[in-house]
């Protein structure tokens, strides 16, 4: 099962403004575009030692949220199936489910959006032996910030400054 990432209390800036906080609609859209990157980078990681197929699927239930074609319960239930997977496995395999897991639970809860980043990175340090570990753990983080789109960008930075003692401090250097 994942650790508990998420911030206590919750940053009003990922929760949608008709839940009461400032989160527009197409912020919480990019935030989910963005964490179903990072979790696609990581899976082929899964996908070599498996053949499971739930956390793919669990991608495309997560697309079809971003796009309006899937409702939030359907997300959120797609990733407990991702992270279903991630039991199966692990190291590196399990560190992308998980990735998965994370990434299609944005639509319900858009601060996942670390969770799904950190994953990855998990799972790029863990695919490689030591000491590579830390160079493909920033390699990862390097190209998750590349990705970032303008709009969020500053709000995942500081959430990846805010956050990164409790994502295993994959965010710093």
């Amino acid at each position: 099962m994942p650790s508990v990432i998420l911030p206590q209390p919750r940053d009003p800036r990922f929760i949608t403004i008709r839940r009461g906080g400032t989160l527009t609609d197409p912020d919480h859209r990019l935030l989910a575009v963005w964490a179903v990157e990072c979790a696609e980078h990581a899976l082929p990681l899964f996908e070599a030692v498996s053949e499971d197929d739930r956390p793919r699927q669990a991608l495309e239930v997560a697309r079809a949220w971003i796009r309006g074609e899937a409702k939030m319960t359907e997300a959120h239930n797609a990733a407990f199936v991702a992270n279903a997977a991630a039991r199966e496995t692990s190291g590196a395999a399990k560190f992308a489910a998980l990735a998965v897991g994370q990434a299609v639970a944005v639509a319900h809860v858009a601060a996942h959006e670390l969770g799904a980043a950190a994953y990855a990175i998990r799972a790029a340090r863990a695919a490689v032996p030591e000491p590579a570990g830390d160079a493909a753990a920033r390699a990862e983080r390097d190209w998750q910030r590349d990705r970032l789109p303008e709009a969020i960008r500053a709000l995942v930075l500081d959430d990846q400054r805010l956050r990164d003692s409790i994502c295993w401090n994959v965010f710093s250097d």
